[in-house]
């Protein structure tokens, strides 16, 4: 350790040392960062209490012998544990704004921010949007950011564990949305009230049982609750396509993140005309479907489900 402090002063050698490090001992990314480099800067910004958006022109500053301890004791915990980047900073970054994180919820990552940047164009028109519903809120950074989209639209957040509300109300408190996000602890659509939504959009658990005991120790760092979807990873989203019917508004649109599970669903489903979205900045796996064809394959998706049983 003595040789790292004193070899390494600035900022751009520890994020240089910190991503080599992870390489070598093949750390897994993909909740927030996707490569060594850039969780190595997340972390060192974050050890010296620096903004993660902090200018380049930063970098060659040199570190006391203080700080260089701090991003070494820190970087050591993300490589001995195993824990995200957003575990160890308590902060994770979507949409462009900061929530708070812990390991009661899953790290927001969902490439739906991006259809949220687009208020949901075309699919919508924003004056129509009063009601949304994020299914499986976790954070609420979803829902949260939802509300910002839409100033003028009511939002609600459900979730089945407590302990994710915990978080999701800290960030509701942190970005002063109480008046516009209602938090609900529900099975789904369970303990709703009777209300038409113009947009449900969901994250829910969508990952088969053995591709989640084959994923990396970060991932199992999270809540598993956060990903199991039953043997298939479609369980929890046939009940959303059974019941969504009854809370769509006649204009509504679901969308719904099924991930890895994206091919299973198609094939389950051959005659469903599932809208697969597309995204600039990256990932897949989102479907849409709208109120009129949830409500035309209600009878399909209500077999479906009642087979699974």
């Amino acid at each position: 350790m003595t040789e790292t402090l004193n070899t390494l002063t600035t900022l751009r050698d520890y994020m240089r040392w910190a991503s080599s490090r992870f390489t070598a001992e093949k750390l897994s990314f993909g909740q927030g960062t996707t490569t060594a480099l850039d969780e190595a800067v997340a972390l060192v910004l974050f050890a010296v209490n620096q903004p993660y958006h902090l200018s380049a022109s930063f970098f060659d500053c040199v570190l006391t012998s203080d700080e260089r301890k701090a991003v070494f004791d820190l970087i050591q915990r993300r490589i001995n544990e195993r824990l995200p980047a957003a575990y160890l900073t308590n902060e994770s970054i979507f949409m462009g704004l900061p929530f708070y994180v812990d390991e009661r919820v899953l790290i927001p990552r969902s490439p739906v921010a991006e259809l949220i940047e687009q208020r949901f164009e075309p699919w919508v028109e924003e004056e129509n949007v009063e009601h949304i519903l994020d299914l499986c809120t976790g954070s609420g950074c979803i829902a949260i950011a939802c509300a910002y989209a839409f100033p003028s639209a009511i939002v609600d957040a459900v979730d089945l564990s407590p302990e994710a509300l915990e978080v999701a109300e800290i960030n509701i408190d942190k970005h002063e949305l109480g008046e516009m996000v209602n938090t609900y602890y529900s099975d789904l659509f369970n303990k709703l009230p009777p209300t038409k939504y113009d947009i449900i959009i969901s994250n829910p658990p969508y990952v088969g049982l053995n591709e989640w005991e084959n994923l990396p120790p970060e991932f199992h760092a999270e809540p598993d609750m956060a990903f199991k979807g039953g043997e298939s990873g479609l369980d929890l989203v046939l009940r959303i396509l059974t019941n969504a019917k009854e809370y769509l508004s006649e204009q509504g649109i679901l969308i719904v993140e099924v991930g890895s599970s994206a091919e299973t669903l198609q094939t389950l489903f051959p005659d469903v005309p599932f809208y697969w979205l597309n995204f600039e900045r990256g990932g897949d796996g989102v479907f849409l479907l709208t109120a009129d064809q949830i409500t035309h394959y209600h009878d399909t998706f209500v077999t479906a489900l009642k087979k699974q049983h």
